[in-house]
């Protein structure tokens, strides 16, 4: 998975910091999740399209499991 938060730290740190397995890695999924989403809802696409263009890239979720994800507050 390239850096999905790369706002916050570099490439560079972000490889150490998995290396030593200091990161949630569910969360920074998570996060990306939300990132493609709101991306998604950006360019117009209805909220289910835009669940589904997440599922593209994570084909392992199911439908529900991102909508969760991506209406958690």
């Amino acid at each position: 998975m390239r850096n999905p938060i790369r706002d916050f730290v570099s490439d560079e740190v972000l490889s150490k910091l998995r290396a030593h397995r200091l990161l949630d890695e569910k969360q920074l999924r998570d996060y990306h999740i939300r990132q493609i989403f709101k991306n998604a809802r950006a360019q117009r696409l209805s909220a289910a399209d835009a669940i589904e263009h997440v599922q593209r890239e994570y084909p392992y979720l199911q439908f529900d499991t991102i909508r969760k994800i991506v209406y958690k507050k």
